[in-house]
């Protein structure tokens, strides 16, 4: 062979692996993605709250709904995972088992625990009782099965709205800082970490949110998802409305945001943000003539299906193409809080303790303010605000693609005696052991966001006599406990509390996503931002190595994630026992212990060895108890009906848009009859002139929108509703009615749907 064919052959070579590569490249970005989205609500009357632990936080109304939100990315004949957002507190191991069942029902072993995860967004303002640990479940007076219904209904429609909405399509990811969204909240314990490491960071919380799009072959841009650090906790420990809280909103405004830049808003509503702003007093009488002439309705019986055709954002108006769903996923938010003024003494206005939050001593009366203080609903909408303008800055200024395979890797582990080797103070190497589950003194006091009560405080590593006797009627801890969780003192010894069943988890998920170059660690609680930090690191020190071209891979942690384990602090911040450390379940070497499995995980995602499964947690679901009371019956006084209007506008009113507060109220029935899943209690109508007929324009899922419901007394059989429409600076001229729907329970334990309008009134 000359030297011209060797070279000749050498370089054909060359070119047949350049295109080998450029062929794995290519199939390995040929993706199938899916979104869907659907109702998680909930009941909206009764139900205790879950995140604060106040007995006396119970639901009368909504703020906005709540969604499960989920993305499916799959390789075509190769593997797949889902990934489900809710807008709850936090992932229930009970719900999670149950939810997997149902999928495996339909789909076979498509999907599994291995390659589904379920996250919370750590909202503090949804319905409680669907874990299965009593610890979880005190507050709410036991299991609620309609909060547990509610979010496996949801969170299994919305996976089967992603895999029916699978498509080919690409995913870009996107990486930026918002600054004004999130403070540290336990200060003292994040500065106990070494100083060397500190310096490794500008910030005392993370500030970077990661962000993927979703892009359809055909339909372009259809979602995004993305994770950033900051508590759900804008909403107070006294709010009664159902709310997303921060990221709830964030969600709502992005995804209205890309429906109205795309020009997919319906034909109706559309037509209504059109109107000129401008108006004429010819106009202003004429409107006002009309308004007089449209009174109110009084009840009316209707179907089920009324509230759900006349929402505003029905699926029926968009069935041509996918809606676009937009999540805003939780992360390290441990020790972040959205209340980013700063801690202060509601009795004196001064800055609380450093060290103890505390004021004169006393936990109760210090909290965190949120930048729309005192109105903690504007500090909602302005951190949700925050979070949609920087998504919606990397949404659109995201170019880079992520290719390469799908992969995940799950196993379940026991936190409750879990060896763990750590380094040695010699410089070698030693074992060590987490503990049974238990919480510290410093966990009852709560935190800056919501203060607990007696004269508990943050950063007590001693406790008092008299909780130390109330703990021992309980259960008292046994000496081995109290070393292993050193220099915690237990207040609640939870993992030997076993009656009339657990009092707390001992068997946790693990979870590895990988898409490429985004791997997601699935986390089971509140890792602290420099715990977040220390995982991070060590699973990407796995990867780096283990890559055979070097990959550059963005890690982050979806927290929340499968189950409820509560806070992951770092070693360091848990000798301090504030909030978070005292709530870090399994001692001083949990962290350790979360770091050693997961690398495990991302050794066997690169080496594609199979995981040890683990031992099975259990289904408590034939143990729950449930105190709370059932609806009996509704009732109104004689001559009157529900849906009939109690407190209207005053004829021929005017109201001032940007400004005005429109207040309508209502013979109402329990909202528990019909969580209206995928309809609305609440809803904004406006006159169409020219089709003489009322449009559907805001609903209970505005933020400017909101539903409340009361009664006189406890077991009432009367109710009411008030509906309150804040009236957006967007709103347009025009003639506007107030409509309520509910469900009353009568006779016979029977129940049927009604509504009732409010007289019209007049927008300017």
């Amino acid at each position: 062979m000359t030297r011209w064919s060797v070279s000749m052959h050498y370089t054909y070579t060359l070119f047949l692996l350049f295109l080998l590569k450029i062929q794995c490249v290519f199939s390995y970005s040929d993706y199938l993605i899916g979104l869907g989205s659907y109702d998680i609500t909930g009941p909206a009357a009764d139900v205790n709250m879950m995140g604060y632990a106040n007995m006396d936080q119970v639901t009368s109304g909504v703020h906005f709904r709540l969604r499960a939100r989920s993305f499916i990315v799959a390789e075509p004949n190769r593997k797949r995972f889902a990934f489900v957002n809710l807008d709850a507190g936090m992932a229930s191991q009970l719900v999670t088992i149950k939810v997997i069942e149902r999928l495996k029902q339909r789909y076979g072993e498509l999907y599994t625990e291995e390659n589904v995860a379920i996250s919370g967004t750590h909202t503090h303002a949804g319905p409680g009782g669907y874990l299965q640990y009593i610890l979880y479940l005190v507050t709410s007076l036991g299991f609620v099965h309609q909060s547990f219904n509610a979010l496996v209904d949801g969170i299994e429609q919305s996976i089967i709205q992603a895999h029916e909405n699978l498509r080919p399509g690409s995913i870009l990811i996107n990486k930026g800082e918002l600054l004004d969204a999130g403070v540290n909240r336990s200060p003292s314990a994040y500065l106990n970490n070494p100083a060397d490491e500190r310096s490794k960071y500008e910030y005392d919380v993370d500030k970077e949110m990661t962000l993927v799009k979703f892009v359809d072959d055909q339909w372009g841009p259809v979602g995004s998802f993305n994770w950033f650090a900051t508590h759900g906790t804008s909403m107070s420990r006294t709010n009664s409305l159902i709310s997303g809280d921060n990221k709830g909103t964030a969600a709502r405004i992005m995804e209205d945001w890309f429906e109205k830049k795309e020009g997919r808003v319906s034909y109706d509503v559309e037509s209504h943000r059109r109107v000129s702003s401008i108006i004429t007093d010819a106009y202003d009488q004429d409107l006002l003539q009309m308004a007089s002439s449209l009174l109110s309705t009084g009840g009316e019986t209707v179907t089920r299906m009324s509230s759900v055709a006349r929402r505003v954002r029905s699926g029926f108006r968009h069935a041509d193409k996918p809606s676009f769903v937009s999540a805003f996923c939780q992360t390290n938010c441990g020790d972040v809080s959205p209340n980013v003024l700063g801690t202060f003494c509601i009795d004196t206005g001064l800055p609380c303790d450093f060290n103890h939050s505390t004021c004169g001593g006393k936990n109760e009366q210090c909290y965190g303010r949120g930048p729309g203080y005192p109105d903690e609903f504007e500090s909602t909408r302005l951190i949700g605000e925050r979070q949609f303008k920087k998504a919606a800055d990397l949404f659109n200024t995201a170019y880079e693609e992520i290719q390469g395979k799908v992969d995940y890797r799950h196993a379940f582990v026991d936190f409750s005696k879990l060896e763990v080797t750590i380094d040695g103070q010699d410089g070698g190497s030693e074992v060590v052991k987490t503990c049974l589950a238990a919480m510290g003194f410093g966990f009852a006091a709560g935190t800056t966001d919501g203060p607990g009560a007696f004269d508990f405080r943050q950063g007590d590593d001693h406790g008092n006599t008299f909780w130390r006797l109330v703990r021992n009627f309980l259960k008292n801890p046994t000496e081995e406990q109290v070393r292993c969780h050193r220099p915690k003192p237990i207040l609640l010894d939870t993992g030997e509390m076993k009656q009339p069943y657990n009092w707390a988890p001992s068997i946790l998920p693990v979870q590895i996503l990988r898409i490429g170059q985004l791997v997601i660690l699935c986390v089971p609680g509140e890792f602290t931002t420099m715990a977040g930090r220390r995982l991070r690191d060590a699973v990407k020190t796995v990867l780096k190595e283990g890559s055979s071209y070097g990959e550059e891979f963005s890690v982050v942690i979806a927290g929340l994630t499968n189950t409820y384990s509560q806070y992951i602090a770092t070693f360091e911040e848990y000798q301090v026992q504030r909030y978070e450390g005292a709530s870090t379940l399994y001692g001083p070497h949990t962290l350790s212990g979360y770091i050693q499995e997961f690398k495990k995980l991302a050794h066997d995602l690169l080496s594609g060895q199979a995981t040890d499964p683990g031992p099975q947690p259990p289904d408590l679901l034939d143990k729950q108890i449930s105190l709370v009371t059932p609806v009996v019956a509704d009732m109104t006084p004689i001559g009157t009906a529900f849906g009939d209007v109690i407190s209207d506008v005053p004829q021929s009113s005017k109201f001032r848009k940007g400004i005005d507060i429109v207040t309508v109220k209502f013979r109402s029935a329990n909202p528990r009859n019909d969580l209206m899943t995928e309809g609305t209690f609440a809803l904004v109508e406006r006159w169409l002139e020219g089709r003489e007929t009322w449009v559907p324009v805001y609903d209970d899922d505005d933020i400017c929108l909101r539903f409340k419901w009361s009664r006189p007394f406890k077991l009432s059989t009367r109710s009411s509703a008030s509906i309150e429409w804040r009236i957006p600076e967007t709103a347009s001229i025009g003639v506007y009615r107030i409509t309520h729907f509910g469900s009353a329970k009568t006779h016979l334990n029977s129940t049927h749907h009604f509504s009732g309008s409010s007289s019209a009134l007049v927008v300017y």
